[in-house]
């Protein structure tokens, strides 16, 4: 299994618009980042977490020619706004994108994806199969998906597993239960917003306290916003086996 982080950022990326912070202006590459996401390669397939507005970019960056499918955690924005950018994969390798998500998150797609779902639809829409899961595992191919309950302040969203990795972003707690499913992970990897606590995010003691409980070998995190500091200090401070994720990070299982 091959993972890449493709983004790594809050909903508003880094640099944010109109700031002027050290982070904001670093030239250490580490410091810029899109719109959370991953890209898992296993088992000759390529399955996607979350296309937020930076997915064509982050497509064209990774040198991505096909996709097999499409996990979404939520129906947020800066997660689901990249969507009519699957249309080239459509085009060029003549088939529907599988999209799995909740059906909240379905919803969401046919409102502000109308367009594409209309009876006679204009020609060169983006083509999805939704298709609906729940906190229940399935099958994607011959990989065996398990989705993650957590609570994205008073919305309950989904992380994954698959096989030894496990994906968590926009968490802000998670059950014990829940927390018993990503137990056995090889690599793990949840959002830290900052430092200070956050309403809806985990900050960075919220992620590590997590990741102390499903004691992976290696975490990192992700969903990171400027305040949390430049990506060559604040990792120094981590504690093995946590590093600070950053956009283009590959990590092999």
């Amino acid at each position: 299994m091959e993972i890449t982080l493709l983004g790594t950022g809050t909903s508003q990326g880094v640099p944010v618009i109109a700031c002027n912070c050290e982070v904001c202006n670093s030239t250490d590459k580490r410091d810029n980042r899109l719109r959370s996401s991953a890209m898992i390669k296993v088992n000759n397939k390529t399955i996607i977490i979350d296309a937020g507005p930076d997915f064509r970019q982050q497509m064209l960056r990774e040198k991505v020619t096909d996709i097999d499918a499409i996990l979404l955690t939520h129906e947020h924005k800066d997660h689901t706004g990249g969507l009519d950018d699957i249309r080239p994969f459509n085009f060029a390798n003549k088939h529907s994108i599988d999209i799995y998500c909740e059906e909240n998150v379905i919803n969401s797609i046919k409102n502000d994806y109308a367009y594409a779902f209309e009876e006679d639809k204009y020609p060169g829409v983006p083509q999805m199969n939704l298709h609906e899961i729940d906190e229940n595992e399935f099958i994607l191919g011959d990989i065996k998906i398990t989705p993650i309950r957590i609570m994205h302040f008073n919305l309950p969203i989904l992380g994954y597993r698959i096989g030894d990795f496990s994906y968590i972003t926009d968490a802000s707690f998670i059950e014990d239960s829940e927390i018993e499913k990503l137990k056995g992970s090889d690599v793990l990897i949840v959002n830290a917003v900052r430092k200070r606590k956050h309403y809806s995010h985990f900050n960075v003691q919220e992620a590590t306290d997590l990741i102390a409980k499903v004691q992976p070998k290696r975490a990192f995190l992700t969903h990171i916003s400027h305040s949390i500091g430049k990506y060559e200090d604040f990792n120094k401070e981590l504690p093995k086996p946590i590093s600070l994720g950053y956009d283009g990070l590959k990590i092999l299982l």
